[in-house]
């Protein structure tokens, strides 16, 4: 990936005043596992991830849970697994329009959901319908002196179908109960700080350029709805979600953020995305496979995003009281999808990232980066290209 920039920190030039990104490559994710049934109604399922994002994540447990489906239409799950969080995060990555799912929607996963979260769900469904609940602790490796109590909770149903059209519609609430401790209790409780911040929907480069920092928290909750549509090749996604947080034992007003996206893909060789009200919309798959001595190239798609994520809360000219100067960042995203075949798919993408912020003042941007004056403005201009390269059996 390379990038553009453009920010305003003091009298510097402009790639100065700008934080630089990274360029590189890595393993986004290298998974291995296995599957299986036994004792009649029993299923289990192992995979861990030897990829990571290059910067801050290294092996780990993706999945680990044994899951009971002897009750019908309901399942219930054990373990450690991503809950569904929202409609993006319920289809697999492996089918995303993107690299990366929106960043509102990556940061709502991180609350309470993820891979390797520690939980005990019900999961229910039909062909048209489906609904969530999962009780969520820390995720799998991460160290806390007393562990974080979440919520993940979704329903979804589908109002009109036929052959080949359709439209979705869904809500989900994600809740931090109580936040992950960070030490012994204290006069006050113990410090369980959440930190809300989220890349520019890009995993080589580790930075956050919206980030509230700490925020001494009793709680978090968010809330999103959902749509989606398909006609025949074309699809139509869209989510919004807005985020609480509720501050522990401080007269401060509680915070209030939110973010939204929406996408769309078309398919120009004609295959539409498939659909399952349990998994949302998967990829579509290859009519004629890539095969040069038979003229055949596989499916080509184009898709767009535009997402934007705002963490700012009262921040103003002059920050009121219990003010949070976070950032709004808005990216405008376009690519292009080719399914070589079933399992090998290529991805080229240009993503135009906008961030609006003004310093917050304070270690704001990291060890060893001169923080800028309060009220400086601190926002860039970033183009990134990015392509990705993906095996999947």
């Amino acid at each position: 990936s390379s990038d553009f920039r453009r920010g305003s920190f003091a009298d510097a030039t402009e790639n100065e005043r700008a934080r630089d990104l990274s360029d590189g490559l890595n393993f986004r994710r290298v998974r291995l596992g296995i599957e299986g049934k036994a004792f009649g109604d029993f299923e289990y399922n192992f995979l861990y991830d030897f990829g990571g994002s290059g910067v801050e994540e290294g092996g780990k447990v993706s999945a680990a849970w044994l899951q009971y489906n002897g009750l019908g239409f309901a399942k219930i799950r054990v373990g450690a697994f991503p809950p569904p969080t929202s409609l993006e995060d319920a289809a697999s990555n492996a089918s995303s329009l993107f690299a990366e799912r929106p960043a509102s929607a990556e940061l709502v996963r991180s609350l309470a959901g993820g891979d390797g979260r520690a939980g005990l769900g019900v999961y229910a469904g039909g062909d048209r319908w489906t609904a969530t609940g999962v009780l969520t602790g820390n995720l799998v490796g991460t160290q806390t002196f007393d562990e974080q109590t979440g919520f993940v909770g979704r329903i979804s149903y589908v109002p009109f179908k036929r052959t080949d059209a359709l439209i979705h519609l869904g809500a989900n609430v994600n809740l931090v109960l109580s936040p992950a401790a960070t030490g012994p209790a204290l006069p006050g409780g113990a410090a369980t700080p959440v930190r809300l911040r989220e890349r520019p929907e890009l995993r080589v480069d580790g930075a956050r350029l919206v980030d509230t920092g700490n925020l001494d928290a009793e709680g978090v909750t968010a809330l999103g709805v959902e749509f989606g549509a398909q006609r025949k090749n074309l699809y139509l996604q869209a989510e919004y979600f807005d985020i609480a947080v509720e501050r522990r034992a401080s007269p401060l007003p509680d915070p209030d953020f939110s973010g939204w996206y929406v996408q769309a893909g078309w398919t120009l060789t004609g295959e539409p995305r498939r659909y399952n009200a349990g998994g949302g919309f998967d990829g579509p798959r290859a009519a004629k496979p890539f095969d040069l001595r038979a003229g055949t190239w596989g499916a080509w798609e184009l898709a767009a995003r535009y997402s934007v994520l705002d963490l700012n809360y009262r921040e103003g000219d002059l920050p009121a009281l219990g003010s949070i100067r976070g950032g709004e960042q808005s990216i405008l995203s376009l690519g292009l999808n080719w399914y070589v075949n079933n399992g090998v798919t290529l991805q080229a993408s240009w993503r135009n990232v906008s961030v609006e912020r003004t310093s917050p003042g304070g270690a704001a941007f990291g060890a060893g980066v001169a923080t800028p004056a309060l009220g400086t403005d601190v926002g860039q201009d970033l183009n990134i290209f990015a392509f990705r390269t993906q095996y999947a059996f």
